[in-house]
């Protein structure tokens, strides 16, 4: 049954042509039987061909074929052919008309059509007997009810198809959609690894860079002293490398089996090791913790820690020596704040902001850029009397 109406389906054409075949033969049946009665066997069987010819063209051409029903029904008027089951092609282009998606006046010449037939039809042929007007009329609406209903059908079914094409126009928009935010989604999250992979980068290597030259001075007259920082250098290298490995690792498409397992995030609680690291490698660093601490929404912690971590990479970069830096946090009620100062030479803004001189000064836009991604302000700039300051604030709740 499924392939008969799959087969149905697809060869739309030749079902309306065998049916049209049918409606042929048995229009001709009945002209062949009637025919000494008939005035104008003729112009019947001419009229049957036609509206055959209308229901096996119907879907090809349904605007044309409704023009050609009309002619037909005129002209059946003008040579007093009177209906027989020929007609029964009107109903049919009249649905089909209805139900395509075609031109607005072709509908509406469909229905007017269609109401129009019943009452012309009872005009030029009443019923014989002596019926009463009501009589008369009521004969006439209840005949044109098949052509009306034959046109609400079809304009539903075409409201229907319409509603189900909308509905999968609307379902591919929406997967094309997401598609878009994913991609959006990845592109963000790449993004986020980039300024990862820089503080990462940044921090450690600026670490081992000057362990490494204090090694190189003191190599001769304390070897103890030289032997401690390369060993620093080989930790913090360790370090690298492992943050490097995870951060690379997700950036390998369907290699995160090979990652290795994901280490937490960094967050605030990780800032004391952080200055121990820092102390470590020769910068004189304060730590002061204000208020309750308590536990911060991930990305609030997260931000925290790089923007220390930045800060303490430009003191070491730019501070020049025997420079000493602070770090003060405060936990308000709705809030953390940062303060982040040192008291060296400093660097010219132009190298904090918009890429620097050098085009390499990124630390200001990747800490500005993360303040704002949690809802948070940051303002940074030279201290009065020397050193720079950055001052945070970040928001515990979510910014609307």
């Amino acid at each position: 049954m499924q392939r008969l109406y799959d087969f149905i389906r697809s060869h739309p054409t030749g079902v309306d042509v065998f049916w049209a075949v049918v409606l042929l033969g048995m229009s001709l049946l009945w002209i062949g039987a009637i025919t000494p009665a008939l005035d104008n066997p003729v112009g019947y069987g001419a009229i049957a061909v036609l509206y055959s010819l209308v229901v096996a063209l119907r879907r090809r051409a349904p605007e044309k074929m409704l023009v050609l029903t009309v002619a037909l029904g005129v002209v059946q008027l003008v040579l007093d052919i009177e209906p027989f089951m020929a007609d029964f092609a009107m109903l049919v282009i009249v649905f089909t008309v209805a139900a395509h998606d075609g031109p607005r006046w072709a509908s509406r010449l469909a229905l007017a059509a269609g109401l129009c037939a019943a009452p012309l039809s009872h005009l030029r042929w009443p019923l014989e007997g002596n019926l009463s007007v009501p009589a008369q009329v009521f004969f006439a609406v209840i005949m044109a009810v098949p052509f009306a209903l034959a046109w609400v059908l079809g304009d539903s079914l075409r409201t229907r198809r319409a509603y189900f094409a909308q509905l999968e126009e609307k379902a591919a928009r929406l997967e094309r959609e997401r598609e878009a935010q994913a991609k959006v989604a990845v592109a963000a999250e790449r993004a986020r690894i980039a300024r990862e992979l820089h503080d990462v980068v940044a921090h450690n290597v600026s670490v081992m860079v000057v362990q490494a030259d204090g090694a190189a001075y003191v190599m001769d007259s304390s070897p103890e002293t030289a032997k401690q920082a390369l060993e620093t250098i080989s930790t913090t290298g360790r370090q690298a490398l492992a943050e490097m490995r995870r951060l690379l690792g997700i950036l390998r498409t369907g290699e995160h089996q090979e990652a290795g397992e994901y280490v937490p995030q960094p967050d605030v609680e990780q800032i004391e090791e952080l200055v121990e690291q820092v102390r470590g490698a020769g910068l004189t660093v304060d730590l002061a913790v204000e208020g309750t601490p308590r536990e911060l929404p991930t990305g609030v912690g997260l931000t925290a820690y790089r923007i220390v971590q930045e800060a303490l990479t430009n003191t070491r970069k730019h501070g020049g020596p025997d420079a000493g830096a602070s770090v003060r946090l405060v936990y308000f009620d709705d809030g953390l704040g940062l303060l982040v100062e040192d008291d060296g030479r400093g660097a010219p803004q132009e190298m904090y902001e918009d890429g620097g001189a050098d085009g390499r000064g990124h630390g200001l836009i990747g800490m500005r850029e993360r303040v704002g991604m949690v809802g948070g302000t940051l303002d940074a700039g030279p201290r009065p009397g020397g050193g720079f300051r950055i001052s945070v604030l970040l928001p515990l709740k979510p910014a609307h």
